[in-house]
């Protein structure tokens, strides 16, 4: 058994998940809630696909539609947090994040990367969320047009683990990712 009192071992499990959200779409990594402020300040949480942990350079990246609300939200405010619970390990992993938004030219290597049957996620008539008559009242576009990259640079790093004892610790980008022991 690790100790656990070592920070460093702790923050390593928490990129271990990470990394490995990225690669193997069953764990719990991969589908992460992201959440962010609407321009008029009301929270907003949902769903992503994790598609890249870098520790190296601090970042986690999401894919998404342009046309969705998220990113109306991140122009106004580039802040967002993702959430992951980790079943297996007992993991809560909480990333608060400065998001970059790239698109067109800038992602366009990575647009060619995209399997054709997951291009149907980007483009849609009307644009996400647009309230419609019926359920199918719309036309998925399959556009690199849309294809917008999120860019997460992370500000800090929250873990905690509820095994018994609980144990939960804060990392800090500025800190060069010290970390900190928290109550859970």
């Amino acid at each position: 058994m690790t100790d656990p009192n070592d920070l460093a071992a702790f923050l390593d499990l928490g990129w271990q998940r990470l990394t490995r959200g990225v690669a193997d779409r069953r764990t719990a990594a991969r589908h992460p809630v992201f959440a962010t402020v609407s321009p008029d300040g009301a929270p907003e949480a949902r769903t992503v696909v994790l598609r890249g942990a870098s520790r190296s350079a601090g970042t986690v990246e999401v894919h998404t539609d342009g046309g969705s609300a998220k990113v109306r939200s991140l122009r106004a405010n580039p802040q967002a947090q993702l959430m992951i619970w980790d079943e297996k390990a007992k993991l809560q992993i909480r990333l608060s994040t400065q998001v970059t938004i790239l698109q067109g030219a800038e992602v366009a290597d990575r647009w060619q990367s995209v399997p054709e049957g997951s291009r149907i996620a980007y483009g849609a008539s009307p644009t996400p969320g647009t309230p419609i008559l019926e359920a199918h009242a719309y036309t998925k576009l399959s556009s690199g047009d849309w294809f917008t990259v999120l860019i997460c640079r992370i500000e800090s790093i929250e873990l905690m683990q509820l095994v018994e004892p609980h144990r939960r610790a804060v990392f800090q980008a500025d800190s060069a990712w010290q970390g900190a022991w928290c109550v859970p």
